[in-house]
């Protein structure tokens, strides 16, 4: 596309404006980071492999440890998608893709910190609570949250799908290739269930916080659910204010910042007792017993 210069005598190209990886160098970081941070989430994953049958490991559910980093690795290989020329199916791919991912990762989060207070409560002696106690509470925890986001996804596109659009107005002589998010409402539905099952997950950990358990883990998914939530707050009126690529850097800000705040509250700890105090990873540690 054309337009006219400043004396209406020459018709010259207008410059088309996305976040190119060839052509920015922030794109380049964007993209070193994400995978920098893959790599460090693969290899706490191998490490959790190893030292699965530990007590640090097995401590509040394993099985839900393994599906919080398979999560958070799949949050990470979302930036991509907004990195490059846009079209219809990477417009479509971007927020569905960390929508149903994050939301899986919070949902792990809050069926952690449930099965931290049903384990307090199955202690008592007769207690009814004895009977939740289990992976069958905490799998269905996550199924549950995260089928309602599916569901909002797929209404999502089935309603009003994002789009690829050209901006021809906001800045004269620029056209700016982004994406049309169809449905404000779908977005910030997304964003807003996200939003929920994290507040949700920080009142349950906050209150959890102290009942004696085996390494609990609740005073490190209250730091890291308040990390998430100050994330996507001050996201959002970014997010507003910005056009063009810089909309999509600020996107992506937020998904590096919130997923590695996921990673380093919950998983550092651990792999620090694992590699450097063993002597820690036992039973007896864990529980507080010191003889």
């Amino acid at each position: 596309m054309r337009w006219p210069n400043e004396y209406r005598n020459q018709c010259i190209a207008k410059t088309e404006e996305f976040l190119s990886l060839s052509k920015d160098v922030i794109s380049v970081f964007l993209s070193f980071i994400p995978v920098l941070f893959i790599l460090i989430t693969i290899l706490i994953l191998v490490i959790f492999i190893i030292y699965q049958d530990t007590p640090i490991v097995r401590a509040n559910n394993r099985s839900l440890s393994f599906l919080l980093l398979v999560s958070i690795k799949l949050s990470f290989l979302s930036v991509f998608l907004f990195l490059g020329r846009p079209v219809d199916i990477t417009c479509m791919l971007r927020n569905i893709t960390f929508g149903i991912t994050f939301s899986i990762a919070v949902s792990s989060l809050l069926a952690k910190t449930i099965m931290v207070c049903v384990a307090f409560k199955a202690t008592k002696p007769g207690s009814s609570w004895r009977k939740w106690v289990g992976v069958k509470l905490s799998n269905s925890v996550v199924l549950f949250c995260s089928s309602i986001q599916i569901i909002i996804c797929m209404t999502w596109l089935v309603i009003s799908p994002p789009f690829q659009e050209l901006d021809l107005h906001t800045y004269p002589g620029t056209i700016i290739n982004q994406c049309n998010e169809g449905s404000a409402i779908g977005f910030y539905s997304v964003i807003g269930y996200m939003g929920l099952l994290a507040a949700v997950s920080f009142v349950l950990a906050f209150l959890a916080r102290t009942l004696p358990d085996s390494f609990n883990e609740a005073k490190y998914i209250t730091f890291s659910m308040l990390l998430f939530c100050s994330v996507w707050i001050t996201m959002i009126p970014a997010y507003l204010s910005t056009k063009g690529k810089n909309t999509v850097c600020v996107e992506i800000f937020a998904i590096l910042t919130s997923s590695a705040g996921l990673l380093a509250c919950i998983f550092l700890p651990k792999c620090f007792i694992i590699l450097f105090r063993p002597e820690m990873n036992h039973r007896s540690c864990l529980l507080g017993n010191k003889t």
